[in-house]
């Protein structure tokens, strides 16, 4: 919550200083904007002439909702040494073991692999260890995912996220097992291509967060859920009675048809799945289902 009462989403505008300046002012009215560890006035002085490809302006949201006071959100600048194959998440990294251990973010594989890390990063959503700065504008300026209650810093509430995800029941339930207890259940070559890039998902929520759909509706499932939806809907070793019951979940009022067609989910996806096409391959099969109920 901020000052006036307002809960405080991701992607909400904070205003700097009058001034024009930027950190946090201490008690005797000095600025105590994050500088190297050790620094002082002059050395700081001289660290800022150095060449521009030395150092990095890393611009990191700052919130903690359990402060007393209530302190309003801020922006805090850390400089990170630039070196090649420097990522988003390695410098904020770096500004959390170096400037702040108060810092905080999600983190764990580094490989795009977990989704843990995504983040606001220079206006878009990307995942921050699959960000080279190398490809930025400078300052770089990392914010937590927008559309989503801030829980501190650049960490997020994902609670309703991962009960959108599992409302699709995103898991098997065949009709019959094999009769061996570890024989396969084969999958054509022509239904594995079909799902292929649906099963890249790693539940980041970037493409959740890119929806204008979402944000002015909390029960609609949204993009990730669906993708998740469609992966076991069309997979043929799926059961008819799951396929069928999944199908009507997605198919509902707050489901596939709430979709606007926007791209922007696709857009931002880190594993380059086509989001919007499998949603209206989602609509397509919901007709077809309809149709055939009628006949």
């Amino acid at each position: 919550m901020t000052a006036d009462g307002r809960e405080l989403r991701g992607g909400d505008a904070v205003a700097e200083r009058a001034d024009g300046t930027r950190g946090r002012d201490s008690s005797d009215g000095t600025n105590t904007e994050a500088q190297p560890p050790g620094s002082h006035a002059d050395s700081t002085q001289q660290a800022q002439s150095e060449p521009p490809d030395r150092y990095v302006p890393l611009k990191v949201f700052r919130y903690d909702p359990e402060i007393e006071d209530k302190q309003e959100p801020r922006f805090d600048e850390f400089r990170v040494p630039y070196e090649r194959g420097l990522t988003v998440l390695d410098a904020l990294i770096y500004a959390r073991d170096e400037y702040d251990s108060s810092l905080t973010f999600r983190h764990s594989c580094r490989q795009a692999v977990c989704g843990s890390d995504a983040l606001f990063i220079n206006g878009r959503q990307r995942l921050g260890c699959q960000t080279q700065i190398a490809d930025l504008d400078l300052p770089v300026r990392v914010e937590p995912l927008p559309h989503q209650p801030v829980v501190k810093d650049l960490v997020v509430e994902m609670d309703h996220f991962y009960d959108q995800m599992h409302a699709v029941e995103p898991y098997f339930q065949p009709d019959d097992l094999p009769d061996r207890e570890l024989e396969e259940q084969r999958q054509s070559r022509q239904n594995r291509k079909k799902i292929k890039k649906s099963t890249r998902c790693i539940w980041c929520g970037a493409c959740m967060s890119s929806c204008n759909i979402v944000q002015g509706d909390e029960h609609y499932l949204g993009p990730a859920p669906i993708v998740n939806g469609y992966r076991f809907l069309m997979d043929e070793r799926e059961g008819e009675q799951a396929q069928q019951r999944r199908l009507k979940i997605l198919s509902q009022e707050h489901g596939v048809w709430r979709c606007q067609t926007q791209f922007s989910c696709t857009e931002v996806c880190p594993k380059d799945i086509p989001v919007t096409e499998h949603i209206q391959e989602v609509k397509r099969e919901a007709i077809k289902e309809s149709v055939n109920f009628w006949n």
